[in-house]
Protein backbone atom coordinates (compact mmCIF):
# COMPACT_ATOMS: atom_id res chain seq x y z
CA UNK A 1 0.00 0.00 0.00
CA UNK A 2 0.86 3.48 -0.25
CA UNK A 3 1.67 5.70 2.31
CA UNK A 4 2.74 10.00 2.30
CA UNK A 5 4.96 10.46 5.09
CA UNK A 6 6.06 14.06 5.62
CA UNK A 7 10.01 13.53 5.89
CA UNK A 8 11.34 16.78 5.96
CA UNK A 9 10.16 20.25 6.24
CA UNK A 10 7.23 20.82 3.39
CA UNK A 11 8.51 17.54 2.00
CA UNK A 12 6.10 14.46 1.82
CA UNK A 13 7.35 11.26 0.09
CA UNK A 14 4.88 8.75 -1.14
CA UNK A 15 6.58 5.30 -0.04
CA UNK A 16 5.29 1.57 -0.34
CA UNK A 17 5.06 -0.38 2.66
CA UNK A 18 3.28 -3.50 3.93
CA UNK A 19 -0.67 -3.51 4.27
CA UNK A 20 -1.11 -4.25 7.91
CA UNK A 21 -3.24 -7.11 8.74
CA UNK A 22 -5.78 -7.23 12.00
CA UNK A 23 -5.26 -8.64 15.38
CA UNK A 24 -7.44 -9.29 18.04
CA UNK A 25 -9.56 -5.74 19.13
CA UNK A 26 -7.87 -4.29 15.91
CA UNK A 27 -9.56 -3.76 12.67
CA UNK A 28 -7.38 -2.57 9.23
CA UNK A 29 -9.87 -0.13 7.57
CA UNK A 30 -9.29 1.85 4.23
CA UNK A 31 -9.29 5.38 4.68
CA UNK A 32 -11.47 7.30 2.48
CA UNK A 33 -11.28 10.91 3.16
CA UNK A 34 -9.06 12.70 5.18
CA UNK A 35 -9.32 16.78 6.76
CA UNK A 36 -6.52 19.19 7.54
CA UNK A 37 -6.13 21.28 10.27
CA UNK A 38 -3.59 24.22 11.28
CA UNK A 39 -1.73 21.74 13.26
CA UNK A 40 -1.16 19.31 10.01
CA UNK A 41 0.46 22.67 8.33
CA UNK A 42 2.29 23.40 11.64
CA UNK A 43 3.95 19.67 11.30
CA UNK A 44 4.60 20.05 7.41
CA UNK A 45 6.37 23.08 8.31
CA UNK A 46 8.48 20.95 10.80
CA UNK A 47 7.09 23.63 13.37
CA UNK A 48 5.53 21.56 15.73
CA UNK A 49 6.05 19.73 19.19
CA UNK A 50 6.86 16.26 17.49
CA UNK A 51 9.51 14.81 15.39
CA UNK A 52 9.92 14.04 11.34
CA UNK A 53 9.64 11.60 9.55
CA UNK A 54 5.67 11.60 10.12
CA UNK A 55 2.58 9.69 8.40
CA UNK A 56 -0.09 12.92 9.03
CA UNK A 57 -3.38 12.54 9.45
CA UNK A 58 -5.56 12.57 12.34
CA UNK A 59 -9.45 13.82 10.92
CA UNK A 60 -10.87 11.25 8.83
CA UNK A 61 -12.96 8.46 7.75
CA UNK A 62 -12.35 4.83 6.77
CA UNK A 63 -14.12 1.89 5.95
CA UNK A 64 -13.23 -1.34 7.54
CA UNK A 65 -11.32 -3.61 5.55
CA UNK A 66 -10.55 -6.77 7.77
CA UNK A 67 -11.09 -8.08 11.63
CA UNK A 68 -9.82 -10.55 13.17
CA UNK A 69 -11.58 -13.68 13.26
CA UNK A 70 -12.31 -13.44 16.90
CA UNK A 71 -13.98 -9.90 16.79
CA UNK A 72 -15.88 -11.09 13.23
CA UNK A 73 -20.04 -11.20 14.54
CA UNK A 74 -19.45 -8.09 16.74
CA UNK A 75 -19.95 -4.87 16.68
CA UNK A 76 -18.08 -4.34 13.17
CA UNK A 77 -18.77 -6.12 10.22
CA UNK A 78 -16.21 -5.82 6.88
CA UNK A 79 -17.88 -3.02 4.63
CA UNK A 80 -18.59 -0.45 7.90
CA UNK A 81 -18.46 3.29 7.33
CA UNK A 82 -16.64 4.09 10.70
CA UNK A 83 -15.16 7.28 12.09
CA UNK A 84 -11.62 6.26 14.38
CA UNK A 85 -10.79 8.72 17.49
CA UNK A 86 -7.15 9.87 16.64
CA UNK A 87 -6.65 9.94 21.01
CA UNK A 88 -5.00 7.53 23.27
CA UNK A 89 -4.96 8.37 26.80
CA UNK A 90 -2.58 6.75 29.43
CA UNK A 91 -5.58 5.27 31.43
CA UNK A 92 -3.47 5.79 34.73
CA UNK A 93 -2.83 10.24 35.21
CA UNK A 94 -4.82 12.15 37.41
CA UNK A 95 -6.73 13.23 34.45
CA UNK A 96 -7.48 10.11 33.12
CA UNK A 97 -9.03 8.99 37.09
CA UNK A 98 -11.03 11.79 37.11
CA UNK A 99 -12.45 10.91 33.68
CA UNK A 100 -11.04 13.47 31.46
CA UNK A 101 -8.76 11.99 29.27
CA UNK A 102 -8.88 14.30 26.77
CA UNK A 103 -6.40 16.43 29.19
CA UNK A 104 -3.86 13.52 29.52
CA UNK A 105 -0.29 14.85 30.13
CA UNK A 106 0.90 10.93 28.46
CA UNK A 107 -1.78 11.60 25.26
CA UNK A 108 -0.62 10.51 21.59
CA UNK A 109 -2.31 11.63 18.27
CA UNK A 110 -2.29 9.33 15.31
CA UNK A 111 -0.39 11.68 12.95
CA UNK A 112 0.50 14.11 15.74
CA UNK A 113 2.65 12.53 18.09
CA UNK A 114 2.39 8.88 16.36
CA UNK A 115 3.82 8.31 12.95
CA UNK A 116 0.83 6.43 11.91
CA UNK A 117 -1.46 8.71 10.64
CA UNK A 118 -4.29 8.01 8.55
CA UNK A 119 -2.46 9.52 4.85
CA UNK A 120 -1.96 5.78 4.27
CA UNK A 121 -4.32 3.73 2.11
CA UNK A 122 -4.76 1.14 5.26
CA UNK A 123 -4.72 1.72 8.86
CA UNK A 124 -4.63 -0.51 12.18
CA UNK A 125 -7.54 1.05 14.16
CA UNK A 126 -8.16 -0.21 17.75
CA UNK A 127 -12.10 -1.20 18.00
CA UNK A 128 -12.50 0.60 20.81
CA UNK A 129 -12.19 3.68 19.49
CA UNK A 130 -13.89 3.10 16.48
CA UNK A 131 -17.60 4.04 15.93
CA UNK A 132 -19.90 3.33 13.32
CA UNK A 133 -21.35 6.81 11.42
CA UNK A 134 -25.14 7.45 11.58
CA UNK A 135 -27.29 6.52 9.42
CA UNK A 136 -27.14 9.05 6.22
CA UNK A 137 -24.39 10.90 7.27
CA UNK A 138 -21.78 10.50 4.40
CA UNK A 139 -18.54 9.52 4.42
CA UNK A 140 -16.91 12.16 2.48
CA UNK A 141 -18.06 14.61 5.19
CA UNK A 142 -17.50 12.26 8.45
CA UNK A 143 -14.01 13.60 8.81
CA UNK A 144 -15.03 16.58 10.16
CA UNK A 145 -16.49 14.92 13.27
CA UNK A 146 -12.90 15.57 14.99
CA UNK A 147 -12.93 19.55 14.66
CA UNK A 148 -16.90 19.32 15.68
CA UNK A 149 -15.91 17.53 18.77
CA UNK A 150 -13.42 20.23 19.81
CA UNK A 151 -16.27 22.77 19.13
CA UNK A 152 -18.75 20.48 21.39
CA UNK A 153 -16.38 20.54 24.22
CA UNK A 154 -15.58 23.86 24.40
CA UNK A 155 -19.46 24.37 24.71
CA UNK A 156 -19.61 22.20 27.15
CA UNK A 157 -16.55 23.22 29.11
CA UNK A 158 -18.70 26.53 29.29
CA UNK A 159 -21.88 24.93 29.97
CA UNK A 160 -23.86 26.89 27.96
CA UNK A 161 -27.97 26.96 28.31
CA UNK A 162 -30.49 28.06 26.43
CA UNK A 163 -31.30 31.79 26.77
CA UNK A 164 -27.91 32.81 27.39
CA UNK A 165 -25.92 34.93 25.46
CA UNK A 166 -22.59 33.83 24.67
CA UNK A 167 -19.85 35.50 22.76
CA UNK A 168 -17.56 33.09 19.68
CA UNK A 169 -14.25 34.86 19.52
CA UNK A 170 -12.43 33.01 16.00
CA UNK A 171 -14.63 32.24 12.76
CA UNK A 172 -12.10 29.23 11.82
CA UNK A 173 -13.86 26.48 11.55
CA UNK A 174 -13.70 25.19 15.61
CA UNK A 175 -15.62 28.95 16.38
CA UNK A 176 -18.26 28.01 13.31
CA UNK A 177 -19.07 24.89 14.82
CA UNK A 178 -19.36 26.21 17.56
CA UNK A 179 -21.75 28.46 16.79
CA UNK A 180 -23.51 25.51 14.89
CA UNK A 181 -23.51 23.97 18.32
CA UNK A 182 -24.37 27.16 20.56
CA UNK A 183 -27.66 27.65 17.96
CA UNK A 184 -28.66 23.90 18.49
CA UNK A 185 -28.57 24.85 22.61
CA UNK A 186 -30.60 27.73 22.38
CA UNK A 187 -28.38 30.40 23.18
CA UNK A 188 -28.27 33.79 21.00
CA UNK A 189 -24.29 34.14 19.72
CA UNK A 190 -22.34 37.15 18.76
CA UNK A 191 -19.35 36.10 16.33
CA UNK A 192 -15.87 37.95 16.73
CA UNK A 193 -13.33 37.81 13.88
CA UNK A 194 -10.99 39.63 12.10
CA UNK A 195 -11.17 38.67 8.92
CA UNK A 196 -14.76 40.08 7.20
CA UNK A 197 -15.41 36.92 4.75
CA UNK A 198 -15.55 34.61 7.71
CA UNK A 199 -18.05 36.76 9.61
CA UNK A 200 -20.08 36.87 6.57
CA UNK A 201 -19.83 32.96 6.95
CA UNK A 202 -20.67 33.00 10.57
CA UNK A 203 -23.70 35.53 9.51
CA UNK A 204 -24.86 32.84 7.36
CA UNK A 205 -24.92 30.38 10.09
CA UNK A 206 -27.06 32.30 11.99
CA UNK A 207 -25.06 34.34 14.24
CA UNK A 208 -27.14 36.85 16.00
CA UNK A 209 -24.59 39.74 14.35
CA UNK A 210 -21.04 39.61 13.71
CA UNK A 211 -18.54 42.21 14.99
CA UNK A 212 -14.94 42.56 13.09
CA UNK A 213 -11.95 43.14 15.84
CA UNK A 214 -9.47 45.82 14.52
CA UNK A 215 -7.38 48.15 16.78
CA UNK A 216 -9.04 49.80 19.80
CA UNK A 217 -11.68 46.71 19.56
CA UNK A 218 -14.24 47.30 21.02
CA UNK A 219 -14.84 50.78 19.74
CA UNK A 220 -17.63 52.96 20.84
CA UNK A 221 -20.26 51.36 18.63
CA UNK A 222 -19.23 47.79 18.75
CA UNK A 223 -19.36 48.64 22.72
CA UNK A 224 -23.19 49.81 22.70
CA UNK A 225 -24.16 46.91 20.40
CA UNK A 226 -22.90 44.83 22.72
CA UNK A 227 -24.58 46.60 25.84
CA UNK A 228 -27.91 46.55 23.95
CA UNK A 229 -27.54 42.60 22.95
CA UNK A 230 -26.83 41.75 26.98
CA UNK A 231 -28.90 44.71 28.79
CA UNK A 232 -25.69 45.98 30.22
CA UNK A 233 -24.38 43.21 31.60
CA UNK A 234 -21.67 41.44 29.04
CA UNK A 235 -22.09 37.83 27.52
CA UNK A 236 -22.23 35.32 30.68
CA UNK A 237 -20.43 33.12 28.21
CA UNK A 238 -17.31 34.03 25.69
CA UNK A 239 -15.43 30.52 23.88
CA UNK A 240 -12.00 31.94 23.04
CA UNK A 241 -11.01 29.85 19.33
CA UNK A 242 -8.45 32.23 18.13
CA UNK A 243 -5.24 31.33 20.16
CA UNK A 244 -4.81 35.04 20.56
CA UNK A 245 -3.83 36.42 24.07
CA UNK A 246 -4.97 39.88 22.74
CA UNK A 247 -8.43 38.15 22.40
CA UNK A 248 -8.50 36.24 25.50
CA UNK A 249 -7.52 39.29 27.86
CA UNK A 250 -10.78 41.10 25.74
CA UNK A 251 -13.07 37.66 26.63
CA UNK A 252 -12.26 38.31 30.30
CA UNK A 253 -12.95 42.03 29.82
CA UNK A 254 -16.07 42.18 27.88
CA UNK A 255 -17.59 38.89 29.78
CA UNK A 256 -20.16 39.67 32.65
CA UNK A 257 -19.37 39.16 36.15
CA UNK A 258 -20.22 35.50 37.37
CA UNK A 259 -19.38 34.69 33.71
CA UNK A 260 -18.12 31.94 32.24
CA UNK A 261 -14.87 32.10 29.55
CA UNK A 262 -13.46 29.01 28.11
CA UNK A 263 -9.87 29.25 26.14
CA UNK A 264 -10.01 26.49 22.85
CA UNK A 265 -7.63 28.21 21.06
CA UNK A 266 -4.24 27.35 21.63
CA UNK A 267 -0.78 29.67 21.25
CA UNK A 268 2.58 29.56 22.79
CA UNK A 269 2.55 33.31 23.53
CA UNK A 270 2.64 34.79 26.90
CA UNK A 271 -1.18 36.20 28.50
CA UNK A 272 -1.05 38.91 30.30
CA UNK A 273 -3.81 39.89 32.87
CA UNK A 274 -4.81 41.62 35.43
CA UNK A 275 -4.81 40.48 38.67
CA UNK A 276 -8.21 42.21 39.90
CA UNK A 277 -10.04 40.90 36.47
CA UNK A 278 -10.77 37.18 37.51
CA UNK A 279 -11.56 38.05 41.50
CA UNK A 280 -13.42 40.96 41.26
CA UNK A 281 -15.47 40.30 38.23
CA UNK A 282 -15.48 36.20 39.74
CA UNK A 283 -15.37 34.73 36.66
CA UNK A 284 -14.67 31.21 35.60
CA UNK A 285 -11.55 31.19 33.54
CA UNK A 286 -11.42 27.33 31.71
CA UNK A 287 -9.63 25.95 29.29
CA UNK A 288 -10.95 23.17 26.74
CA UNK A 289 -8.63 20.04 24.81
CA UNK A 290 -9.72 17.43 22.67
CA UNK A 291 -12.88 16.10 23.37
CA UNK A 292 -15.00 13.31 25.30
CA UNK A 293 -17.88 13.60 23.18
CA UNK A 294 -17.56 11.64 19.84
CA UNK A 295 -20.51 10.01 19.45
CA UNK A 296 -22.65 13.57 20.19
CA UNK A 297 -20.22 15.02 17.57
CA UNK A 298 -21.05 12.59 14.92
CA UNK A 299 -24.58 12.97 15.16
CA UNK A 300 -23.99 17.03 15.31
CA UNK A 301 -22.64 16.44 12.11
CA UNK A 302 -25.03 13.94 10.90
CA UNK A 303 -27.95 16.81 11.98
CA UNK A 304 -26.17 19.71 10.05
CA UNK A 305 -24.84 18.32 7.29
CA UNK A 306 -25.05 20.88 4.86
CA UNK A 307 -24.14 23.75 7.15
CA UNK A 308 -20.40 22.06 8.00
CA UNK A 309 -19.95 20.76 4.49
CA UNK A 310 -19.99 24.34 3.37
CA UNK A 311 -17.07 24.46 5.70
CA UNK A 312 -15.31 22.60 3.60
CA UNK A 313 -13.63 24.84 1.25
CA UNK A 314 -11.42 22.58 -1.12
CA UNK A 315 -10.75 19.24 -1.88
CA UNK A 316 -7.38 17.62 -3.14
CA UNK A 317 -6.58 14.05 -4.09
CA UNK A 318 -4.06 11.95 -2.26
CA UNK A 319 -1.31 12.69 -4.74
CA UNK A 320 -1.49 16.49 -4.68
CA UNK A 321 -1.01 16.83 -0.84
CA UNK A 322 2.16 19.15 -1.33
CA UNK A 323 -0.54 21.48 -3.27
CA UNK A 324 -3.08 21.06 -0.16
CA UNK A 325 -0.45 21.83 2.33
CA UNK A 326 0.73 25.02 0.65
CA UNK A 327 -2.97 26.48 -0.04
CA UNK A 328 -3.83 25.66 3.80
CA UNK A 329 -1.02 28.01 4.67
CA UNK A 330 -1.71 30.73 2.22
CA UNK A 331 -3.74 33.60 4.02
CA UNK A 332 -4.56 35.66 0.66
CA UNK A 333 -6.95 32.72 -0.12
CA UNK A 334 -10.40 32.19 1.36
CA UNK A 335 -9.56 28.47 3.16
CA UNK A 336 -11.86 26.83 5.40
CA UNK A 337 -11.19 22.96 5.87
CA UNK A 338 -9.43 21.25 3.42
CA UNK A 339 -10.01 17.77 2.39
CA UNK A 340 -7.97 14.70 1.19
CA UNK A 341 -10.01 12.14 -0.52
CA UNK A 342 -8.01 8.57 -1.17
CA UNK A 343 -8.36 6.78 -4.10
CA UNK A 344 -8.91 3.09 -4.20
CA UNK A 345 -5.90 1.26 -2.29
CA UNK A 346 -3.35 0.84 -5.39
CA UNK A 347 -1.58 -2.40 -3.11
CA UNK A 348 -2.86 -5.95 -1.96
CA UNK A 349 -5.85 -5.99 0.48
CA UNK A 350 -5.76 -6.99 4.04
CA UNK A 351 -5.26 -10.38 5.23
CA UNK A 352 -4.96 -11.86 8.48
CA UNK A 353 -1.93 -14.09 7.12
CA UNK A 354 0.09 -11.54 6.08
CA UNK A 355 3.34 -9.79 8.58
CA UNK A 356 1.93 -6.57 10.18
CA UNK A 357 3.86 -3.67 10.12
CA UNK A 358 6.07 -2.65 12.48
CA UNK A 359 3.60 0.23 13.10
CA UNK A 360 0.98 -1.46 13.67
CA UNK A 361 2.76 -3.73 16.34
CA UNK A 362 4.04 -0.16 17.92
CA UNK A 363 -0.16 0.92 18.20
CA UNK A 364 -1.07 -2.43 19.91
CA UNK A 365 1.48 -2.18 22.29
CA UNK A 366 0.37 1.09 23.03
Amino acid sequence: MRVARTVAAETVRYEEVPVPRPSRGHAVVRVRSVTLCGTDVHIWEDDYATELPMVQGHEFSATIAALHPEDEGGAFAVGDDVAVSPFAACGTCYACSVGRPNACGAMSIYGCYEDDGALAEYLLVPLDRTRKLPEGLPVDLAPLWEPVSISLQAVRRGRAEAGERVLVAGAGPIGLFGLIALREVGCSVVVLDTDRERLAIAAELGAEAVLAVGPGFPDEDQRRRLDEWTDGQGPSLVIDATGSPASLATAVDLVAPAGRVVAVGISDRELTLSMRSLPIKEIDLLGSRNSLHMEDALDLLARHQDECRSLITHRFGFDELDAAFRLLRDRSVKVGKIAIDLPEPSGNEPSDEEPALAAASRRERA
